[in-house]
């Protein structure tokens, strides 16, 4: 390439002409430039505004599920009970006391280690419903090695570790199974048990003649009060209560996730569209946001079936385009009408007699909107980074095309520089010579 910055003849300043030369020729290829700036700012609104949408789909979908409207809540009179009900649990009461924790069965040497000989140890299950698992240590081993080895071993169901005692160093093994059935007995080296293998074992009831008792592997009981999970943690002749009730609180918080997800699509759509003097948004007043914007309106004010509207469950449209959500009121229709109320915010039937409740019409706006193959807000998005690609080909073609121009610019300014020079060079021979034909005549 062909490189100057002055003209060593004309004495023009070459860079700064091409410069400018090649500047006027780059217009077009700037004002692609911020074409492909904008674009690329549509396609970030349109995914940005999507994002909303599948918060509010999430939301809606919730909404959607059995689980969410029979939430139910347990509560113990005692810390070291935990009760954790799961939907759909039945309300009511039970009492119970505690009698004993679950145990993992220990044993020990009763000796300590010093093995003169080799030794072959076999763990048994203790109701045999397991083979029996046989490991050999040979004589001299050091204890830490034997427990390595043990617990390198599959199949004995115990876990071996050292215990220092007064004697010196002894072999532990506890069961991996916590619970009566992980019981079990070795052979073949001298041992005592430690902690017998228990399961975890509750009275319910306390009137005497009626009680009657329930045990578990664990200190957890999945299955004595249906639907609730109890953890016990320490035994106690106290009775301890265990009430379980419908959480009207987590169906409000469900709603108002729904409400709140709505409001922040209606603010994204807003913000990306506002055409307020002085706004910068990307998509001044796109039509197919305002479009969406109307339908999440729509979803809520319009009446659900027959003269019914959100607004009897406490959902409503303010004056400034938002929804509103009076948890009070919502919570009142809940205890008041449980099934009415869920069919107002979820909607009733299926096929051609289905009735949309909000959240299943907001689902549909969201499908509209979001898409992965058919959504508007995707197809836009993706029409968007297509013409970005398509812009970004004819930025990098005039890329080149201006790198030749500026080439072919400056060949033509080292050419003039050349004939200038030649010209300058051919009036200085003449000069010289009419001086030499103007000296001869004298």
């Amino acid at each position: 390439m062909v490189s100057l910055n002055t003209g060593l003849v004309s004495g023009l300043d070459v860079g700064g002409l091409v410069d400018s030369l090649i500047a006027v020729e780059a217009n077009t290829q700037t004002l692609l430039k911020r074409k492909l700036t904008a674009t690329q700012d549509d396609a970030k609104a349109y995914r940005a505004v999507n994002t909303k949408f599948d918060a509010l789909r999430t939301a809606a979908e919730a909404l959607g599920k059995a689980a969410t409207f029979s939430a139910a809540t347990a509560t113990s009179s005692s810390t070291s009970v935990v009760a954790t009900a799961s939907a759909g649990a039945t309300a009511g009461s039970t009492t119970f006391t505690v009698d004993r924790l679950a145990a993992r069965h220990t044993v020990a040497t009763t000796g300590a280690w010093n093995p003169t000989t080799d030794v072959t140890l076999t763990v048994e299950d203790a109701d045999q419903d397991t083979a029996a698992v046989s490991v050999t240590i040979p004589a001299g081993t050091t204890l830490a090695d034997a427990v390595k080895k043990i617990n390198a071993t599959a199949g004995t169901g115990v876990t071996a570790s050292i215990v220092n005692s007064e004697a010196g160093q002894r072999l532990q093994l506890t069961s991996t199974a916590s619970g009566q059935d992980g019981r079990f007995t070795v052979s073949g080296l001298s041992t005592g048990v430690v902690n017998e293998g228990a399961d975890a074992k509750v009275t319910i009831g306390g009137t005497g003649s009626l009680d009657f008792s329930a045990t578990s592997a664990t200190n957890t009981f999945a299955d004595l009060v249906p639907g609730v999970t109890l953890t016990v943690s320490k035994v106690s002749t106290e009775a301890v209560t265990v009430d379980v009730a419908s959480d009207p609180k987590a169906v409000t918080a469900a709603v108002q996730k729904l409400v709140t997800a709505a409001n922040d699509v209606l603010s994204s759509i807003k913000t990306h569209t506002s055409t307020a003097t002085g706004s910068t948004a990307a998509l001044k007043g796109d039509s197919t946001l305002r479009g969406l914007a109307t339908k999440v309106l729509e979803s809520v004010g319009r009446a659900i079936g027959a003269g019914t509207s959100a607004s009897e469950v406490g959902i409503e449209l303010d004056r400034y385009g938002a929804l509103t959500f009076d948890a009070v009121a919502f919570e009142k229709s809940l205890a008041a009408d449980p099934a009415r109320t869920q069919a107002i915010v979820h909607g009733t039937g299926t096929g051609a007699t289905a009735v949309p409740g909000v959240a299943q019409r907001l689902l549909a706006v969201v499908k509209e909107a979001g898409d992965s193959v058919t959504g508007s807000l995707v197809v836009k998005a993706k029409s968007s980074d297509e013409a970005a690609a398509q812009l970004q080909d004819r930025i990098d073609d005039w890329d080149l095309r201006l790198e030749l121009r500026r080439t072919t610019l400056q060949k033509q300014f080292t050419a003039m520089e050349t004939a200038l020079s030649s010209l300058q060079n051919q009036a200085g021979w003449l000069s010289s010579q009419l001086k030499s034909l103007s000296g001869s005549s004298s």
